[in-house]
């Protein structure tokens, strides 16, 4: 009987050695696979991946001088308060185009439609900045100095208006922009004006398109052809 008994404990011990053994064979092959350096179980290494990068099979396409440049030629680059100014100097038209100068001296062209995101886009005359058209918006009830700076008619309309079909005070002085309550506003710091704490006239942007040159005709002049006679 002590032998039934010592076979049956030997019996167990082989079965939940074995039992053990595959348990952890299954794990460190799932984890391993079957390399003892067990590379399968390293963390991964956090880094932005770097992409292979197919042969070129296809020549380079070749760009010629005009092409290379064209898009840098085609547009103008202006500080947007002279963009506005040169707009107001203009009569302030709302859909015929204006002229003004670029920063390179270069004569461009273009419409309100460019100027008018200077007055309704956030994050613009600044980093953060907020749009002026979050304070001066078209109801006149809430909007300081009355002023609704959306749209065309709402500029040409000034401020200080006593209701929606009213107008108010030019802001734009006639066409004359240094003199106007807008390049007050924007040029000139003021202090106890939210928003206006500090002058807006760093922001350069690119808007309009360059004026073809004008080429001046060269007329080649007549050469007199002198016959020389000989003396007799």
């Amino acid at each position: 009987m002590n032998d039934d008994v010592r076979k049956y404990i030997y019996g167990a011990l082989v079965v939940f050695l074995i039992g053990v053994t595959t348990w952890v064979g299954v794990i460190f092959v799932n984890a391993c696979g079957f390399s003892l350096n067990c590379n399968r179980g390293e963390l991964p290494v956090e880094r932005t991946p770097i992409p292979t990068l197919l042969p070129a099979t296809l020549p380079a396409m070749e760009m010629n001088g005009s092409e290379a440049g064209a898009s840098e030629m085609d547009v103008c680059r202006v500080a947007a308060v002279d963009l506005v100014g040169a707009w107001v100097e203009a009569g302030f038209p709302e859909s015929d185009a204006f002229q003004f100068t670029d920063v390179n001296g270069r004569n461009c062209e273009t419409t309100f439609e460019e100027v008018q995101p200077l007055f309704v886009e956030s994050n613009l005359w600044y980093s953060g900045s907020l749009s002026c058209v979050s304070c001066h918006s078209v109801d006149l009830t809430v909007s300081p100095a009355q002023l609704d700076l959306s749209s065309y008619a709402g500029i040409n309309a000034g401020s200080r208006r006593a209701d929606a079909e009213s107008s108010g005070t030019d802001i734009l002085a006639a066409g004359n922009w240094e003199s106007s309550l807008l390049y007050e506003f924007i040029a000139e710091a003021k202090a106890d004006v939210p928003g206006h704490e500090s002058v807006l006239t760093s922001l350069t942007i690119f808007a309009g398109t360059p004026l073809p040159m004008e080429e001046a005709a060269e007329t080649a002049a007549p050469v007199e052809e002198v016959t020389a006679t000989p003396a007799q």
